[in-house]
């Protein structure tokens, strides 16, 4: 068997993975039918269930693919989508509906899968990028966390 052979027979196996079928249905439902705006309505969970969503792409990143870069790039588009659908008033979900980021966590992965070799330098060379992110964003997701309790603690003494 040739190194090409090998390389397609690899690219099956992937492809026909229960976590590849699931992430390919997550982006379907969740970004091309908006579900993860539609759900984002929901003070609190609708947020948790989009990251909830994130997993299998981080899981097949991190362990399938094993991909450290890939995996940095996953977190930071989850990590964001969660930043911005924690934005106030229902702005967030509206940013929410134009932001898809499982439609771009899922770009991502078949690049790699397919061995885009674009997909795969862009994804390399926003590494340290996506690091320094994730960091800012973790802190920014704490902060909005605690302005959103802060502020509801206001509302609820004004009752």
């Amino acid at each position: 068997m040739n190194k090409q052979e090998k390389r397609e027979q690899q690219l099956r196996r992937l492809q026909d993975s229960k976590v590849y079928h699931a992430m390919e249905s997550l982006e379907r439902y969740m970004d091309r039918y908006y579900l993860d705006a539609i759900i984002g309505f929901i003070p609190g969970w609708g947020d948790a269930f989009s990251l909830l969503c994130a997993t299998p792409f981080i899981y097949f990143s991190a362990r399938v693919i094993k991909s450290v870069p890939l995996t940095l790039a996953v977190i930071n588009n989850a990590l964001r989508d969660i930043l911005l659908g924690l934005i106030p008033f229902f702005v967030g979900d509206i940013i929410d509906a134009f932001h898809r980021s499982n439609a771009r966590n899922m770009a991502m992965v078949r690049g790699f899968v397919e061995g885009d070799e674009t997909v795969i330098r862009q994804v390399n060379q926003r590494a340290w990028q996506a690091a320094a992110v994730l960091g800012l964003l973790l802190a920014l997701i704490a902060l909005m966390i605690w302005l959103l309790v802060s502020f509801g603690q206001y509302l609820i003494s004004l009752f």
